[in-house]
């Protein structure tokens, strides 16, 4: 059985996994590696710290790169091209975007990606890269929770926000391949001074991500999440709650703009506290406009927290079929 390398890039970490039998049913997956994202030196080190980690699972698999079949990135967004080679744009990467104000320890506007990897990869080995909520739209479709859906669409709410989005049956990909990226919509009059990473101030990605939660509330996530959910701190109960208001508003603008039935969520913001979350971002939707959102449910991502990387084995998936 051939090999395929999955690789999950994200504003917090890079994950390399190989896998196998990657079709219909769920993959088989080998060794696999992560580690931070690398967030100094050249642009290409994200290119090259990918490259490394492929290198590593395969050497714990026993086989040379030269022997994969196909490599699918599931990569946080948005992307660029550059040179006729696609590359990211992503603002919590790339310090230069925002010019310097989110504190990133780098002046990056575009990392280089399709082009580094593609000179590296066997001529042979097909090369498929897209935005990581689309790629694991595509696996909640196959292997998740919006199995037999058409209407539909994955949010990731972790370090960014970001969409997947599939309507009548397509998955939809924009001009740039950058469709969804309702993270960086306006959904109120943010008052808060709270600065995207894009350079935007206000935007829903400035105000609920977990990139800028504690530039916005002075304090660690993970300590705002427990001090709101399991303590008595009013002011950050209060907190999370306008966050949620927040994303809430998103998921509706969602539903009643594309007329969707359904949406998974994942993501290193919402899975630890999706217990809570769910139903007041179901109340959300539920509230309004019933013509447009009767019946319409959320999911807590079918895949669980291994989303990432069946993301990218759906790639690879596609790539074969």
């Amino acid at each position: 059985m051939r090999w395929f390398a999955c690789v999950d890039i994200g504003g917090t970490k890079v994950a390399v996994a190989l896998a196998r039998a990657a079709g219909a049913a769920r993959p088989e997956f080998g060794p696999a590696r992560r580690e931070p994202t690398v967030r100094q030196g050249e642009p290409v080190a994200l290119a090259l710290q990918v490259l490394r980690l492929v290198d590593a699972v395969c050497a714990e698999a026993g086989i040379r790169r030269a022997a994969l079949a196909a490599v699918g990135v599931a990569s946080a967004g948005p992307f660029a091209h550059q040179g006729g080679a696609l590359g990211l744009v992503t603002p919590n990467l790339c310090g230069g975007l925002s010019g310097g104000q989110t504190g990133l320890p780098n002046d990056w506007t575009f990392l280089p990606l399709e082009a580094p990897l593609r000179a590296a990869l066997p001529e042979a080995a097909r090369l498929r890269i897209e935005n990581d909520a689309i790629a694991a739209l595509e696996a909640e479709r196959r292997w998740g929770a919006l199995q037999g859906r058409s209407h539909c669409a994955y949010v990731t709410w972790s370090t960014g926000v970001g969409v997947g989005l599939c309507v009548d049956g397509r998955v939809l990909h924009g001009k740039h391949g950058n469709a969804g990226h309702a993270g960086h919509q306006f959904v109120n009059d943010d008052a808060s001074g709270a600065r995207c990473g894009c350079g935007n101030l206000g935007d829903v990605e400035a105000q609920v991500a977990g990139g800028a939660l504690e530039r916005r509330f002075g304090r660690d996530p993970a300590a705002l999440w427990a001090a709101a959910l399991e303590g008595g701190d009013a002011l950050a109960r209060a907190q999370v709650e306008a966050v949620c208001a927040v994303m809430g508003r998103m998921l509706y603008n969602l539903v009643v703009t594309l007329d969707l039935e359904a949406v998974a969520l994942g993501g290193g913001v919402f899975w630890p506290h999706r217990d809570w979350l769910l139903p007041r971002l179901q109340a959300q939707i539920d509230a309004h406009f019933p013509a447009l959102t009767a019946g319409v449910r959320l999911h807590p991502a079918g895949l669980g927290e291994q989303v990432g990387q069946y993301a990218a084995a759906a790639l690879v998936a596609g790539a074969e079929e």
